[in-house]
């Protein structure tokens, strides 16, 4: 997660990444533990409704939270609670109280931050001694009436002319944040987006890897659990091909090394469940993994594994995104998951995903309904939403339309993704690769449905420059397609 930026003093916490201004709801503690779990930068407590005595209580609540995150505490235009709590800071509105007063009783040492409009206003607040400026509003918001609304085009003045940070403001989603960011905004102030979620820890997460797309390469980190394919194109290899070739980084555990090539699999042999906890206990607990991408499972006891393994690591609070690609058989027809192993996966391992992308027949063993059309592909999806999958990616490949078509159903309504049909027998590997590049564009800093488009993309021309491998279904193409990502890719979106 980013936290950026330049202060006058040095040993004052630095301001960007997901700032996260509190709302005037019931259960506020609550929402907002579960949002700082997600990788909340910074919170600010804005409230225009309580008591004093009320505003006192709650504001040294909420201090305690962030300390123990470790996340800086500002409070929003009320220069004597931040005093009596001891803040770390001041959030003035423009108009809603005198800097330099509030820098005269906050002292050196505390942040003080500046609403802004315009780069005249932020030219300004610098000068008057902010550590950072509000900037917006960008979007429309229901939260507060602003009659200036610079938009992203004002925001775009401000780029290099600043030496703090700039957080944008206002109507700030994770379908619009990117391009914020991109315009230049150190952080993006929420409020709604984050603690009107039913789920604000994922809600967090999802906002908080955005700022993932002003690192370097290699940006964010996957880690991959599955199966090894001694042929290469499915499986470990796979993945690790697919996110190292996208610009990503990709660590590993296996769950079972298997002998096969293009015909088919011959032979499985599974690691224990030991061995595989150790695995993941080894990479979550050293490298900073952003999101967990599971394939080959087997067994119900590695399988039960991975579930455990990952609620220990937090993944249950939000702190990192699962992406389940539930393989259940080999184009040969070799199971690939034991029957109890689907049991666990349904019951343990999918209320912990953030996205499910099976294919029909996949769809179909797991809901127990019949597919033969995109209507039957939208109630499995339903049906998997309500298992507990956050979000769900019904792949469309094993229909016969001219178009092949994937769902994505986030619980509210669909996405449709859709791609010229490729006649060619070279698709080993389609399914493993393709949910790998959607962990890879999440890592760093797509959110969804920009992620999936573009392993839609990727997939896509991954199985146009396939090249013949072997006497059996050939290997995609991982090199070629990261290569010919940039060109005009030949996919639509089409949201519902």
């Amino acid at each position: 997660m980013l936290k950026l930026v330049v202060n006058h003093n040095d040993k004052l916490p630095r301001i960007g990444g997901l700032y996260l201004i509190t709302d005037q709801g019931t259960r506020l503690l609550e929402r907002v533990r579960k949002a700082l779990t997600g990788g909340v930068s910074v919170l600010q407590y804005r409230d225009k409704e309580r008591s004093m005595d009320e505003r006192l209580l709650l504001a040294r609540k909420l201090k305690e939270l962030c300390a123990e995150f470790k996340v800086p505490f500002i409070v929003n235009d009320d220069l004597d609670v931040a005093i009596a709590v001891d803040a770390d800071g001041l959030h003035l509105g423009q108009g809603d109280g005198d800097p330099a007063q509030a820098r005269a009783a906050l002292g050196p040492d505390k942040i003080l931050g500046i609403s802004t409009h315009s780069l005249t206003e932020a030219l300004a607040a610098e000068a008057l001694g902010a550590d950072y400026v509000g900037f917006g509003a960008l979007y429309p918001t229901a939260s507060k009436e602003v009659e200036a609304a610079p938009g992203l085009e004002g925001l775009g003045e401000l780029r290099g002319k600043l030496g703090i940070p700039v957080v944008a403001i206002g109507g700030i989603n994770r379908d619009n944040a990117c391009a914020a960011i991109d315009a230049g905004a150190n952080g993006c102030a929420v409020i709604s987006a984050v603690l009107s979620s039913r789920h604000p820890a994922v809600a967090a997460t999802e906002l908080a890897l955005l700022f993932n797309r002003r690192g370097t390469r290699p940006r964010g980190a996957v880690l991959t659990v599955a199966g090894s394919d001694s042929g290469g194109g499915a499986g470990i290899q796979a993945d690790l091909k697919t996110v190292t070739l996208l610009g990503s980084y990709c660590a590993s555990a296996i769950t079972a090394l298997t002998a096969q090539n293009t015909l088919g699999v011959t032979a499985i042999q599974p690691v224990s469940a030991e061995f595989l906890g150790a695995q993941l206990d080894a990479v979550l607990s050293d490298l900073p993994i952003d999101v967990v991408k599971t394939g080959m499972l087997f067994s119900p006891e590695n399988t039960a594994m991975l579930a455990e393994t990952l609620t220990r690591h937090g993944l249950k609070h939000g702190q990192k995104l699962l992406v389940i690609d539930p393989v259940m058989s080999s184009k040969n027809g070799k199971a690939l998951l034991e029957e109890e192993a689907l049991n666990v996966l349904k019951k343990r391992l999918i209320p912990l995903c953030y996205l499910l992308t099976p294919n029909v027949p996949e769809a179909e063993r797991l809901t127990g309904l019949t597919i033969t059309d995109t209507a039957g592909m939208e109630l499995a999806a339903r049906a998997l939403n309500l298992m507990g999958a956050r979000n769900v990616l019904v792949k469309g490949g094993h229909l016969s339309d001219k178009l092949v078509t994937d769902l994505l159903f986030d619980g509210r309504g669909f996405t449709r993704f859709t791609a010229p049909r490729l006649t060619s027998r070279h698709t080993h590997g389609t399914g493993c690769t393709l949910a790998s590049a959607i962990a890879a564009y999440l890592a760093q800093g797509e959110p969804l449905p920009m992620a999936v488009l573009k392993a839609k993309v990727f997939i896509t021309r991954a199985i146009k420059f396939a090249r013949p491998l072997g006497q059996g279904h050939g290997p995609v193409n991982h090199f070629l397609a990261a290569r010919d990502q940039s060109h005009k890719h030949p996919c639509n979106l089409i949201k519902e």
